[in-house]
């Protein structure tokens, strides 16, 4: 992998206080969520700088080996049976570097969210919820959670109290309902405040799941 992350930015239109930092799912990029910002209607806006990272290249086992943006290898369609450990702590080692770009700008961590589709949102909640400084809130959507157990021994009590918002479309076909209500169960049972919202879509995004990810959003960034 490589030693750090390309990146899509929207820039603060004026002076900085937030940090997003958005993340892709399985085969897209970093522009796949820009056009997303204008709808969030965030009330912060003016002073939020927008990430969206591109994932490594790399081949995707389930793919025929075919090269593309990746989080992690997807080994096995089941999911969680066979996972590429390895490969979400790296990509979380890179996201952390991501972070730590916005704290050198003087940018409080409890100032920066982060949001992900689909395996970004895998990366998102493995990389905030084990992160060691307080973030402001953490959105996945599409998403499931393969490394709960390690989260049982490696989480970081500072965002044990980090909002969560876990977005889903009960059509999904590619990341099951099941698979994403388990690891909301988990993540409720481990005591985190998490919010579950169900929507009828595919593995997507819809107006209304928008319509509260910016509710959410706009709690947090005041």
């Amino acid at each position: 992998m490589s030693a750090a992350l390309s990146t899509i930015n929207i820039p603060p239109k004026s002076a900085h206080q937030y940090s997003v930092i958005w993340l892709h799912g399985l085969g897209a990029d970093g522009h796949d969520f820009e056009d997303i910002v204008p709808t969030l209607h965030i009330n912060a806006a003016p002073t939020v700088h927008f990430i969206f990272p591109n994932a490594p290249i790399q081949p995707v086992t389930i793919n025929g080996g075919m090269e593309m943006r990746a989080w992690y290898d997807i080994l096995d369609m089941s999911l969680e049976h066979k996972v590429d450990i390895a490969g979400i702590y790296q990509s979380a080692e890179l996201i952390g570097q991501l972070i730590q770009q916005e704290l050198d700008k003087g940018i409080l961590s409890e100032h920066i969210l982060l949001a992900g589709f689909s395996q970004g949102g895998v990366i998102a909640l493995h990389t905030g919820l084990r992160y060691p400084q307080r973030l402001a809130g953490i959105v996945a959507l599409s998403t499931y959670l393969p490394t709960v157990e390690q989260l049982k021994t490696e989480r970081a009590t500072v965002n044990n109290a980090t909002p969560l918002f876990m977005g889903h479309g009960i059509l999904d076909s590619v990341v099951s309902i099941e698979s994403a209500k388990a690891a909301f169960d988990e993540l409720h049972a481990l005591g985190y405040n998490v919010t579950w919202h169900d929507y009828v879509m595919e593995h997507s995004v819809c107006v209304e799941e928008i319509q509260h990810i910016s509710a959410f959003i706009n709690t947090i960034f005041e």
